[in-house]
């Protein structure tokens, strides 16, 4: 399993530990990632994902999971946010005609 955020797309980052005399070696910056079941309003269910502790604030600030998937960008959800956008917006086009 990738240390990847399913909504954000935030992952492991690089970089270097200093010591106090300035010697450098190579560190990993993992994610803070969670596995939480989001609920959908318009699906009417649940859906586990393993998200970022950034991501969670940012899902209840922009209104729900379904407010935040229809603003997120493709290319940083991962396959599963994807077909659950679809599932939305299809749900969301039936409710309104």
């Amino acid at each position: 399993m990738a240390r990847r955020c399913e909504l954000t797309g935030k992952s492991v980052m690089t970089g270097n530990n200093v010591s106090h005399a300035n010697n450098k070696t190579r560190r990993r910056f993992l994610p803070n990632l969670v596995n939480v079941t989001l609920l959908s309003d318009v699906l009417d269910r649940g859906f586990k994902l393993r998200v970022s502790a950034h991501a969670l604030r940012s899902v209840e600030h922009r209104g729900g999971l379904d407010a935040f998937l229809l603003k997120a960008h493709d290319e940083d959800l991962s396959d599963k946010a994807l077909t659950l956008k679809r599932d939305i917006t299809k749900a969301t086009a039936a409710k309104a005609a």
